[in-house]
């Protein structure tokens, strides 16, 4: 659609020079559009969509030069380059001969696994020549048979590839094309993305730093709203698209979209500002008056994740009946009972009292508001399995109380939601809230006051992010979700 809109436009715009329609489509496909195709398919689809036909050089092409099939649409199959892995001992079957055999191998180029993608010739390998090379403007001399210079790179590429997980575990490869691309060194590029990019993502950190850095860097148009972009297509954080522009050097200005429309205006500013991305512009303000009381922040009181070393699906005892030195557990779903011996790390936070919170808090919901699940007050003598964090370690009831109310306001659940692109509510996620002393119990009140919010900005924070219940935590310990 990207190359016959293109065409489109381009058939309209140089009328002038070149009066003649056929003579004026022949070279616009000719000389002026290029595509790759990341699969046979697409690539067939591609050219009867810009050629009229699916044979470039056919009867029924509208381009009257070409005299190949593929004319300027690429596709040929590419395979993985598989690489590192564990080098095994086996036995031949038939010959009981001893023979080396490799497992676990990766692409070195996209990092597919091989018991994912090795593939006959009858399935698609999803090895994408545009990003399994190490010289981009070799690669593109090889496609398309000599030195080319383009001006405008536009893709929609591939999000990820599974690497055993799925959804947001799976492996992103949509920032491998933007690379190559910039590689080429093009006058303009425009990339259609996941927002994930902004402020986490598995494998993205070199990624953003790369692009919050860039100040050529134009335009970002962000679509946060979960199916807007794409109906149907649950891509969790939302989609973008940004221009990059070589011969610019400045702040980028940055759109947010909302059911079709702007929400509210766009605004200039460097993205560098943080090492996340913050993606509304009403937010930034805020976040300002926030940092600059220089406070230290939570994300060093908030453990990392499997603080006990317990995976989520390990379960207790129902009961604490003849556990020697008894632990209660909790995990997902449900509370248990262990030893105490059978918890493997951190014994000493055992007999703190805690504050817990889940891992991942998120929904199918279009729009999450409630960013964080309740905290659970866990006293001494209680663990969790990784289902959960452990956001605050103290030692007297009433801090664990207060620090509790703390993380269940809006205030706190605003902030995070800066930089919480997806359900996984990991220890970075906290790093813009305030670790504020717990002299006293904190409400939304105190703290707008505290931080000198506007009654704009303080409204802007009610709108983004919906209030608790009056429940401290749900009876079970499970995530209170938004759906």
């Amino acid at each position: 659609m990207f190359l016959r809109e293109i065409v489109r436009r381009l058939t309209d715009g140089l009328v002038l020079a070149i009066p003649d329609l056929a003579e004026r489509v022949d070279h616009i496909l000719t000389h002026q559009v290029f595509g790759i195709g990341i699969t046979q398919l697409t690539a067939l689809l591609a050219r009867r969509s810009v050629y009229c036909s699916k044979f470039a050089n056919g009867p029924h092409s509208i381009a009257r030069s070409f005299t190949t099939e593929d004319g300027n649409i690429w596709f040929e199959r590419t395979e993985h380059t598989w690489g590192g892995g564990k080098r095994e001992f086996r036995s031949d079957p038939l010959t009981s001969e001893e023979v080396i055999v490799y497992t676990n191998r990766k692409c070195i180029y996209c990092g597919a696994g091989e018991d994912d993608y090795a593939r006959g010739d009858d399935l698609e390998t999803h090895a994408y020549a545009f990003i399994h090379t190490d010289d981009i403007k070799a690669r593109i001399a090889e496609l398309f048979g000599d030195n080319m210079q383009f001006d405008v790179i536009i893709g929609n590429p591939p999000y990820q590839l599974s690497d055993g997980g799925y959804g947001t575990s799976a492996a992103p490869i949509y920032q491998m094309f933007v690379e190559k691309a910039l590689g080429l060194d093009p006058r303009f590029a425009v990339f259609v993305t996941p927002s994930r990019w902004f402020a986490g993502g598995k494998g993205l950190d070199e990624y953003r730093k790369k692009m919050l850095s860039d100040h050529r860097m134009h335009d970002i148009v962000d679509y946060p709203k979960l199916y807007e972009a794409f109906p149907g297509v649950k891509i969790r954080g939302g989609v973008s698209y940004f221009l990059w522009d070589r011969e610019y050097d400045g702040p980028c200005t940055i759109q947010t979209m909302w059911d079709g429309e702007p929400l509210g205006a766009p605004v200039a500013r460097y993205l560098d500002a943080y090492d996340v991305l913050v993606r509304r512009n009403e937010a930034v303000p805020i976040l300002e008056k926030v940092r600059a009381r220089q406070e230290p922040t939570l994300d060093t009181r908030v453990s990392a994740g499997k603080p006990f070393g317990l995976r989520t699906f390990f379960h207790g005892k129902p009961t604490a009946s003849g556990l020697k030195d008894p632990v209660q557990l909790f995990g997902s779903r449900k509370i248990t009972w262990v030893a105490r011996s059978e918890v493997p790390l951190s014994d000493g936070w055992i007999d703190q009292w805690k504050v817990l919170m889940t891992a991942v808090q998120g929904t199918s919901a279009a729009v999450e508001t409630k960013f964080l699940s309740k905290p659970i007050i866990a006293g001494p003598g209680t663990a969790c399995t990784e289902t959960y964090l452990v956001a605050g370690r103290f030692d007297a009831e009433e801090e664990a109380t207060r620090y509790a109310a703390y993380l269940r306001t809006r205030f706190v659940r605003f902030l995070v939601s800066l930089r919480k692109s997806t359900q996984h509510a990991t220890r970075d996620v906290y790093a813009f809230v305030p670790d504020v002393p717990l002299d006293r119990d904190w409400t939304d009140v105190l703290l707008y006051e505290r931080y000198g919010l506007t009654d704009d900005e303080i409204a802007f924070i009610e709108s983004q992010v919906a209030a608790h219940d009056d429940t401290l935590f749900d009876e079970d310990g499970a995530d209170d979700s938004d759906e």
